[in-house]
């Protein structure tokens, strides 16, 4: 099937989400993946019917010819990671300000009707005034965030400037199946089912009482979805998220629950950059894409605690 439709950083966490999605309900879809962050095994389901390219949005002649024929370019690839980016920021802004610059030319040049970027949360930085919503003033804290906010800032200029359809859709913590664990700059929920499933003390940067509005993976991937098709979503930034906030604590108290026993977390000093409490106003995404969060925090959890239990049987 001739692919419709790009997902650059399609075998990541939420861009196999998505990758999946669009070939359940019958897609042409193309993938673009360094796979630096990303696993070729999260499309292993999929491979037979997708067209996988291994390259770089920072490339020109590999985004080029990436968008070639593209109807909607779904924008997931980045350097992910508020640490990260504090250690390295020239790495982070590379990839995440000059890499969404590529793919704006490149769908520019070959006439793709639409753009939809994952931008993130950390564009809100640590004021105080909750819920976080739209129009605030952007105020990021980290390497990270300031490179999310400028990939939009120009999202938002192609749209004005050579009428590229664009859509900005601001991640509040995504989670979910087949989120890294792993790695030093993995989120906060794989690791703390990661540490209950092998019996250790879970981790808390801080006092455990920062919150965040967690978002489902299959909420955003829902959410891209309809930002491809939305007639007034170009020009839009949106919050993406379940509009309910959750402390790190509360957390650790649903995974006890969860498992049938209580482990007692370890206490570090809260890291730089990090957000205290998070919460979104979605109603921006209700109006201009019908954005509804289908399955909410505590459903999540046990979903994705079953995920990674299976996963640890199998392996």
């Amino acid at each position: 099937m001739t692919p419709k439709y790009l997902v650059t950083g399609g075998a990541g966490f939420i861009g196999s989400h998505l990758v999946h999605a669009l070939v359940a309900r019958g897609d042409g879809v193309r993938v673009l993946d360094n796979l630096s962050t990303g696993r070729r095994e999260n499309l292993a389901a999929v491979l037979p019917q997708i067209e996988l390219v291994i390259g770089d949005i920072t490339d020109r002649p590999t985004i080029e010819a990436a968008v070639r024929g593209i109807d909607c370019v779904f924008h997931e690839a980045a350097l992910p990671s508020v640490p990260r980016s504090v250690r390295d920021p020239l790495a982070t802004d590379l990839n995440n300000v000059h890499g969404t610059l590529e793919v704006l030319v490149a769908a520019r040049d070959a006439k793709v009707r639409r753009v939809v970027q994952a931008c993130s949360s950390s564009a809100y930085g640590e004021t105080p005034t909750l819920p976080k919503e739209e129009g605030m003033k952007p105020a990021p804290l980290s390497p990270y965030a300031c490179s999310k906010v400028a990939g939009e800032l120009y999202g938002c200029a192609f749209y004005h400037t050579y009428g590229l359809e664009y859509v900005g859709l601001r991640y509040f913590n995504v989670f979910g199946p087949r989120q890294d664990p792993a790695s030093q700059y993995a989120a906060v929920i794989p690791k703390f089912v990661t540490a209950y499933l092998e019996g250790r003390p879970p981790l808390v940067y801080g006092d455990g009482s920062q919150s965040r509005d967690f978002a489902y993976v299959d909420n955003v991937v829902q959410a891209n979805l309809a930002a491809c098709t939305a007639p007034e979503a170009p020009g839009q930034v949106l919050n993406i998220a379940c509009g309910e906030r959750t402390s790190l604590l509360e957390v650790l108290e649903l995974l006890a629950g969860a498992f049938g026993r209580r482990l007692e977390p370890r206490f570090e000093a809260a890291r730089a950059g990090d957000v205290k409490h998070s919460l979104a106003d979605i109603s921006l995404a209700r109006r201009y894409l019908g954005y509804e969060p289908r399955v909410r925090f505590a459903e999540g959890l046990a979903r994705t605690v079953a995920w990674f239990r299976e996963e640890r049987a199998r392996r």
